[in-house]
């Protein structure tokens, strides 16, 4: 039986409203359903710049924004299944993928024939007679594709493709580093005394962490859901301590799960990726695609809200 037909991430989906067939994807079905949808993909893009007629919307920038339709459906789910309800398999599977995944989305931004027809068309974009959202999808391609590497020399576009490859390894690390920290900690609330203060929807999200796990006595886990209505409610001042220095001390200890290394190299490589987009530094880079825009705003902010929270930290 072919991938195609045995693997339920590529055939057409019959799940009411469309939704992806949870009960039969396996985590084994992701490396070979990307690399299936990673070749289409690029096969759609190859034609698409590769097209005798002249760049218009409808056959560059529409064309471009329905293609990879199966890529994209699979790394849907994918990201919301590790996100979500992840397993040893799935986490194996991300570390694989991980700088797969980058390497496609090299790919597409530093294709040098879709980026001239993209170009050309940005060049004359006020010729074009687009309605506003067509002028804003056509801007935004081209903002991508730039901020991705499009207008670099080939050897520094090698040297970028490196750096965000092995930044997807790391950030992917880091990330189930914490996953791993939350799932390790649990707090027992073995009596009225120590469930004191908190309402009745956090003893239930209590109790249901509980028999998850196989437990009598509801239990707090670093889940965000349920570790901040904790903090936020609890009356034990000594029991809202330890779960706050394991919320803020994940991934921060020796062990299999130390972050600090991993952090270090992540904050190394985001420097020589905004010094390849000449910024002098990742948050210059990071803050050109936000509503902020510069750093001295972000502090300007960070000022206000530090004056207003300070009263509120001072009374708890």
């Amino acid at each position: 039986m072919s991938t195609a037909t045995s693997n339920p991430l590529l055939q057409p989906w019959d799940t009411p409203f469309g939704l992806p067939p949870f009960d039969r994807i396996r985590a084994e079905h992701f490396v070979p359903a990307f690399e299936a949808a990673r070749a289409a993909h690029l096969a759609e893009l190859d034609a698409i710049a590769a097209q005798s007629e002249t760049p218009s919307f409808e056959n560059t920038i529409a064309a471009l924004d329905r293609s990879g339709r199966l890529y994209w459906r699979i790394e849907g789910v994918f990201h919301n299944l590790a996100a979500s309800d992840t397993s040893p398999a799935l986490q194996q599977a991300e570390r694989e993928l991980a700088p797969q995944l980058a390497a496609h989305q090299n790919a597409i931004y530093m294709h040098r024939g879709l980026f001239e027809r993209i170009a050309a068309l940005h060049a004359r974009r006020d010729e074009l007679g687009l309605t506003p959202e067509q002028r804003r999808l056509l801007e935004r391609f081209h903002f991508d594709f730039v901020r991705a590497g499009a207008l670099l020399t080939d050897q520094a576009q090698q040297r970028y493709a490196r750096v965000t490859e092995r930044l997807a390894e790391l950030t992917t690390r880091f990330g189930q580093n914490v996953l791993a920290d939350e799932a390790a900690f649990r707090l027992e609330l073995r009596s009225e005394a120590e469930l004191a203060g908190l309402p009745e929807f956090v003893r239930a999200a209590a109790r249901q962490a509980a028999a998850d796990r196989g437990l009598a006595t509801p239990v707090i886990t670093l889940g965000r859901s349920l570790v901040l209505p904790f903090l936020g409610f609890s009356q034990r001042r000594d029991l809202r301590e330890q779960a706050w220095r394991a919320w803020v001390g994940r991934g921060g200890h020796a062990g299999a799960h130390d972050n600090r290394p991993v952090a270090l190299q992540i904050l190394a490589l985001r420097q020589r990726q905004a010094a390849l987009m000449g910024h002098a530094h990742y948050a210059e880079f990071k803050l050109g695609d936000t509503m902020a825009g510069t750093t001295d705003r972000v502090w300007a902010l960070l000022d206000e809200v530090w004056a207003r929270a300070l009263p509120a930290l001072e009374r708890e």
